[in-house]
């Protein structure tokens, strides 16, 4: 409970890169995707909506590669979103895009589609965003996605007793802190 807690307050202050970086890498890994790849947030450069891609070898050496979608806070189907929070209509554009855009795999030497989409949230999802993407979306792009939200991610942190993010753990400094380390 107290692993649980301390990842929830990281989740609440940390960055999009940092959920990323600190928080979703290394739990895929611990799950059993390869060639995870982070897009970055600096440039956003050929993103193409998604923030990472993966690839996952099922046990017939088949491959299936995943995009995914990362909010830091709550998604929601309001009209005009608050800050920290994202919009399902925006995340809609980028899914489709994620969907239809082609990723290279250098390790397989071939151009491939992602053949599902995760849409992860550092907060919730609402019920409402969930129905309106599946009723935007045609009946075979619903069946590609799927969603991972602050609970989702907090209870897979735990039962795979993935260490907790520096930034997560008791007394940790901030990330605005440039205090010297005392040796």
């Amino acid at each position: 409970m107290q692993r649980r807690t301390a990842l929830a307050a990281f989740l609440d202050t940390c960055s999009e890169d940092a959920l990323i970086e600190e928080v979703l890498l290394p739990l895929f890994r611990q799950l059993g995707f390869h060639r995870i790849t982070a897009a970055g947030h600096r440039d956003k450069a050929l993103e193409y909506g998604k923030d990472i891609w993966m690839r996952y070898t099922l046990p017939t050496q088949h491959l299936l590669y995943f995009g995914i979608q990362v909010k830091r806070g709550k998604l929601d189907a309001t009209g005009k979103s608050r800050a920290g929070n994202a919009n399902i209509a925006e995340i809609h554009n980028q899914a489709l895009m994620m969907l239809a855009h082609e990723i290279f795999d250098p390790e397989t030497n071939r151009r491939v589609l992602v053949d599902h989409a995760f849409i992860v949230a550092g907060g919730e999802i609402t019920k409402a965003a969930r129905n309106w993407l599946g009723n935007a979306l045609d009946a075979a792009k619903r069946s590609q996605i799927m969603f991972m939200d602050r609970d989702d991610i907090l209870n897979q942190f735990v039962v795979t007793n993935l260490p907790l993010p520096v930034g997560a753990l008791p007394g940790a400094m901030s990330t605005g802190d440039t205090a010297e380390a005392p040796f």
